[in-house]
């Protein structure tokens, strides 16, 4: 009986891996699953078992164990952290001259991928219907560079850099035109791109780029990455070996569950997890509402 209980136990707890696949990967303590065992879901019991551990947290990194929760529940709070979080990002690219070799398709998505630091909470959703932005849903960008020869250059020399003035567009040369009283609103704020080393497009002289872009709040974008570090890995190369496979059993603790998230820098990462955690409870409470209506009706 208690080899029968220990058995029970590590099905409830433990992830085993074996050597062709993993056991017990699906949650199994629900109520009346188990004899013996009382798994009703409970508040108080739930506060006392789950736990959040920071481990690390730097400017763009932040690594963290989430304990005591479903995996499921684990599961939804990293797609959200990959795809839901708000955040402001160039959504339309208004190209009035372009005479570079980048066509205007490539070079519109180049602009929509360059993060843009400016903090979503401080902005509104855009209306769809809207064909104009305000102050308070729209920054504005505008991209204006031409390329032309140097006068000093040596008559020698065949180096691009030396022959060309501005003949490479970087995210730097992206410029901020605030919209009614954002400059006074987001005086301190820097506005801009995340990263200005990243490359745009090259000209040659007489080429030129004019480029009005206007960002909004949306999702979709990904602003964080979500790995699991640590060197937290589990070789199951012993398990091939007849003469230790027996001896050795590999597993993991079910609700426990290391968390690195890398920000692209448009919001630290910290933020990024607490806007998780705050869309996540939304949609809870969105689908309790939905069950409430459904009573009544």
């Amino acid at each position: 009986m208690a080899a029968a209980m220990k058995n029970v136990e590590e099905i409830r707890s433990r992830v085993i891996l074996g050597e062709f696949g993993v056991k017990n990967a699906h949650t199994t303590d629900f109520p009346g699953n188990y004899p013996g065992y009382d798994d009703t879901w409970n508040l108080g019991k739930f506060q006392k078992n789950f736990r959040i551990n920071v481990v690390q947290l730097k400017e763009n990194s932040m690594e963290f164990d989430m304990v005591g929760v479903d995996p499921a529940i684990a599961n939804a709070f990293r797609r959200i952290l990959l795809a839901e979080v708000p955040t402001m990002a160039i959504e339309k690219v208004f190209i009035y001259n372009n005479t570079s070799i980048v066509q205007d398709e490539v070079l519109a998505h180049r602009l929509g991928l360059i993060p843009i630091r400016a903090d979503p909470r401080l902005f509104e959703y855009r209306n769809s219907a809207a064909e104009e932005g305000s102050e308070i849903d729209t920054i504005q960008l505008q991209l204006k560079v031409k390329c032309s020869r140097n006068p000093r250059a040596s008559k020698d020399s065949s180096d691009p850099r030396e022959l060309y003035l501005h003949h490479m567009v970087y995210s730097r040369d992206l410029k901020w035109m605030p919209i009614g009283n954002q400059a006074d609103v987001f005086a301190d704020a820097f506005i801009g791109p995340v990263h200005d080393d990243i490359l745009i497009a090259q000209l040659r002289p007489g080429q030129e780029l004019d480029i009005v872009m206007h960002c909004v709040k949306g999702i979709g974008e990904k602003v964080a990455k979500v790995v699991n570090s640590r060197l937290d890995t589990c070789s199951r190369e012993v398990l091939r070996h007849d003469d230790l496979k027996n001896l050795v059993k590999l597993g993991r603790i079910r609700d426990h569950f290391i968390f690195t998230v890398e920000s692209t820098g448009i919001l630290p990462p910290d933020v990024l997890v607490a806007e998780a955690i705050q869309v996540l409870m939304s949609k809870c409470q969105r689908f309790l509402s939905e069950l409430d209506s459904s009573d009544m009706d």
